[in-house]
C-alpha cells in the first residue's frame, strides 16, 4: 500500500472522529534520532472540532472513572465481608470470656491483638444521694473494681428539666465507654430530694440498682452548712446572709424552735424523701450505705455493695491507706495513689453542744420513721 493511499484512508476514518489523523512521509521531517530510521511515516494527530473533541474525551474519562470505581467497590466489599466474618468470630469468643472474668485482657491472635468492643451504655446503677454523705468518695471507691465504670461529674439528667428534655440519647452520650459485662454508675446527689426523679428513673430502667449513702443527720446538716458558706464566700455575687450567720442562727429560730424550713435540716429528714422512691421501686432494688462506716471502715460497706450489684469481691485492704494529714482513707490501685481533693473533708465549725443536742432530739422521731422504711436501726444518737 502506498503512502498516499494510507493517508487517504486515515482521512476517511477521521471523518467519524473530531480528530485529524495523518501519516507523513519520513522525508518530510528532519530525523530526530536513530529510532526514526525504523519508520517510513510519522503519525500526526490534530483537533478539527474542539467542542466535539472535548465531549469525546470527557466521555472517555467518565468511562474510565466508572470502571475504576466499580473495581474499587468490589475490593472494599470483599475486605469488609472478610472483616465482618472475623469480627463475628471474635464477638463469640469475647462473650464467652466475659463470663469467665477475663474482660480486661486483650485477645491475642496470630500477628494481631484485639480488645473486646466497648460502647456507651445507660447506667445500670445510680448513686442517688445524699448530699454531703460521701457520694463522691463512694463512687471513687467503687471505681477501683474492674467491673465498674463511672460517669465523669454529676450529670443531673433526672432532676433538671433542661437536661431531661434533651432525651436519653443525650444522657447516654454522657456515659463512659464500657466493656460488655461492666456496670456503669452515675451519681447526682440531688436526685434523692427532687419529687419528679423516681418516676423518671423508672421510665429509663425499672430494674436499675439504687445506692443511697446516709450519715447521722445533724452531722450531715453541719457539713452542708459548711459547704454552702464556703461557696457563698467565693461566689461572684456576694451572699452576706449565708456567710455572716452561724449554723446555730440558721438552724434554730429566735423563739427556740428548730427551723424545719432550713434546707440543710430539711434534706436530713430522710424518710420524707425516701418514701417517694419506695412508692416507685421495690425495697430490694435500693441499698442503704452507711456513710459514717464508709469513713471508718470502707471495706465492710464495699463488700455489701459488691454483693448487691452482683459482682465478685475484688476491692480489698490493698486498695486503701490512711492519710494522717487528711484524717481519712485514700485510694490505691496498681498504678497510682489518690486522695479526694481539698474541698472534700472540710473542717467543720464549732457548733454549740446545746444546739446539737436540741437537733438530735428533734431528729429522733424522723430517724425512727427512716429506720422503719429501711428495716434497719442505724443507731444514731438521740441527744
Amino acid at each position: 500500500m502506498t503512502t498516499k493511499r494510507r493517508v487517504d484512508q486515515l482521512r476517511n476514518y477521521s471523518v467519524k472522529l473530531p480528530l485529524d489523523i495523518l501519516w507523513l512521509p519520513i522525508a518530510a521531517m528532519r530525523p530526530v534520532g536513530p529510532e526514526s530510521l525504523h519508520s517510513e511515516c510519522v503519525l500526526v494527530v490534530g483537533v478539527s472540532r474542539p467542542k466535539l473533541a472535548a465531549l469525546f474525551l470527557t466521555v472517555m474519562l467518565i468511562s474510565l472513572f466508572l470502571t475504576f470505581h466499580v473495581l474499587y467497590d468490589s475490593a472494599v466489599y470483599s475486605i469488609q465481608a472478610a472483616s465482618t466474618a472475623s469480627e463475628n468470630r471474635i464477638s463469640i469468643l469475647t462473650s464467652r470470656l466475659s463470663h469467665s472474668g477475663l474482660l480486661h485482657h486483650p485477645i491475642v491472635f496470630p500477628n494481631r491483638v484485639h480488645f473486646p468492643k466497648t460502647s456507651r451504655r445507660l447506667p445500670q446503677a445510680l448513686i442517688i444521694g445524699i448530699r454531703k454523705c460521701g457520694t463522691r468518695a463512694l463512687l471513687e471507691m467503687l471505681y477501683l473494681h474492674p467491673r465498674i465504670q463511672k460517669a465523669a461529674g454529676e450529670i443531673h439528667f433526672f432532676d433538671r428539666d433542661e437536661n431531661y428534655n434533651r432525651g436519653l440519647e443525650w444522657y447516654r452520650k454522657k456515659m463512659p465507654h464500657s466493656f460488655r459485662g461492666q456496670i456503669t454508675i452515675e451519681k447526682s446527689p440531688s436526685y434523692f430530694v427532687m419529687p419528679e426523679t423516681p418516676e423518671r428513673v423508672r421510665a429509663m430502667n425499672a430494674t436499675i440498682k439504687l445506692l443511697l449513702i446516709v450519715r447521722e443527720p445533724v452531722t450531715r446538716a453541719i457539713s452542708d452548712y459548711t459547704q454552702l458558706r464556703s461557696h457563698a464566700a467565693t461566689a461572684a455575687l456576694p451572699q452576706p446572709s449565708v456567710v455572716s450567720k452561724s449554723f446555730e442562727e440558721l438552724a434554730v429560730l429566735p423563739n427556740g424552735t428548730v427551723n424545719e424550713s432550713y434546707r440543710p435540716l430539711a434534706i436530713s429528714m430522710y424518710h420524707l424523701h425516701l418514701h417517694r422512691w419506695l412508692e416507685v421501686f421495690p425495697r430490694e432494688q435500693l441499698l442503704i450505705v452507711n456513710g459514717d462506716q464508709l469513713i471508718d471502715d470502707p471495706l465492710s460497706q464495699l463488700k455489701r455493695i459488691e454483693s448487691f450489684l452482683g459482682i465478685e469481691h475484688r476491692i480489698g485492704s490493698h486498695n486503701f491507706y490512711f492519710n494522717e494529714t487528711k484524717g481519712f482513707y485514700c485510694l490505691r490501685n496498681d498504678t497510682v495513689d489518690k486522695c479526694l481533693r481539698e474541698t472534700k473533708g472540710r473542717k467543720h465549725p464549732r457548733v454549740d453542744p446545746l444546739v446539737i443536742s436540741k437537733l438530735r432530739k428533734f431528729f429522733a422521731e424522723h430517724n425512727q420513721k427512716f429506720y422503719e422504711l429501711i428495716g434497719e436501726d442505724l443507731g444514731w444518737p438521740e441527744e
